[in-house]
């Protein structure tokens, strides 16, 4: 292969990368193996969507003080979405009362969360985020009850809850 085709062929692939991230941050979609459809949007798209402190939390990765979300004391039946997106992220069941201020559960939905490890407190811990619209949810710590023994330690502002319907 002469090199002249062989710089033309990573040109070409590059692009083909480049314009496909482009459309991605336009607020385009994209299907993810797990079935999941992620959304990206601007920055500016965000701000009009969400509250100043959604914002703050969801998209750049804050904390809310502990006891201030009214969704740390809810036990009804339902599910627990995410507040950028609406993606299903918990179910009432796997709920419970870890007494540290923020809601959390010993189980999320399956693949509906990814992690990475976060520094931001000098030791290492594991943060994760919506898989649709990857806002920041909390971290996910191995002190939590059976079955499981995790932790999922969420930001209620970053959830909405949404009641079971009732059978009557």
């Amino acid at each position: 292969m002469k090199r002249r085709t062989f710089v033309l062929g990573v040109l070409g692939l590059g692009t083909a990368v480049f314009a496909k991230n482009r459309m991605l941050s336009a607020g385009t979609r994209d299907q993810e193996p797990n079935g999941i459809e992620r959304i990206s949007k601007t920055n500016a798209e965000w701000k009009r969507q969400l509250t100043s402190n959604q914002y703050r939390v969801l998209r750049e990765a804050g904390t809310e003080p502990p006891f201030s979300s009214p969704l740390d004391k809810e036990y009804g039946k339902g599910v627990y979405v995410c507040a950028g997106c609406g993606l299903e992220l918990f179910l009432s069941q796997t709920k419970y009362d870890s007494g540290t201020g923020w809601p959390s559960f010993y189980a999320s939905i399956e693949g509906h969360l990814e992690t990475r490890t976060d520094f931001k407190l000098i030791y290492p811990r594991t943060e994760y985020h919506c898989a649709r619209c990857g806002g920041h949810q909390g971290h996910v710590f191995k002190d939590g009850p059976p079955p499981t023994g995790k932790r999922w330690c969420n930001n209620g502002v970053a959830l909405q809850f949404i009641p079971q319907a009732s059978s009557s």
